[in-house]
């Protein structure tokens, strides 16, 4: 079996039923929660191609938005799903008024927005990374708050043991910054899944700060938490 098609294979074997199955626990949550109705607004913020706001909503209207930063994912939004979309900068901010959208959907997706992306692979410093980013993620939670009434925000926990984005034992993760964006080059040469140093995971203290008139929902693997749900209603 040549390395490619044993990546394939132990991606396709393994790592896509995992995923798939959580995306279906939390789309069945975001009914449960939020209950969407067709005349509701909806935006997926970072929602990249679209193809995670069509899994998630049944219905069609003319209200579904994705919002991301790269303009060439979000013409696929656009063109295979015929949603509304939004090309955003890096600074977090949304540009629609207060309470805009009566649903906003965030999955996987604050614990990207950290530095710009040019920066990177310079930034060295874990100390001056994580200030650097909690700042733009507290904004970016305050931004979501204030244009939805509504939200339903996903994020992996910081200290699961598989890094979510790598798909490899997240030990890495506890190393100096430094070494952090070594073994992210490393992988990305030799391991299943690319990735890119530019996350900074969150704890249950920190959406809770983030997000404080909302229920904290801790979402389960192997009996430790993989990763949080901030639902308000």
């Amino acid at each position: 079996m040549s390395g490619k098609s044993l990546t394939s294979y132990v991606r396709d074997k393994f790592f896509r039923p995992y995923s798939l199955k959580y995306k279906k626990y939390r789309r069945d949550l975001f009914y449960k929660y939020l209950t969407p109705g067709e005349r509701d607004r909806i935006l997926d913020h970072g929602g990249s191609d679209g193809s995670w706001l069509s899994f998630l909503v049944s219905f069609r209207n003319n209200e579904l938005y994705v919002a991301d930063i790269f303009p060439d994912i979000l013409d696929t939004a656009e063109k295979k799903y015929g949603f509304k979309t939004i090309l955003l900068d890096e600074s977090g901010k949304i540009p629609f008024p207060d309470h805009y959208f009566d649903i906003v959907f965030c999955n996987s997706v604050i614990e990207h927005v950290t530095v710009d992306k040019k920066d990177i692979y310079n930034m060295e410093s874990g100390d001056e990374f994580r200030q650097k980013s909690l700042e733009r993620q507290k904004l970016l939670a305050d931004e979501i708050r204030r244009v939805s009434k509504k939200y339903f925000v996903q994020t992996p926990y910081k200290h699961f043991i598989i890094d979510s984005h790598t798909w490899f034992p997240s030990f890495y993760l506890y190393l100096p910054r430094k070494w952090q964006i070594k073994t992210i080059r490393l992988l990305n040469k030799y391991w299943v899944k690319k990735s890119s140093p530019d996350v900074n995971l969150l704890d249950v203290r920190d959406m809770q700060e983030f997000f404080p008139d909302a229920k904290i929902i801790r979402e389960k693997s192997l009996g430790l938490t993989k990763s949080m749900i901030a639902v308000k209603v």
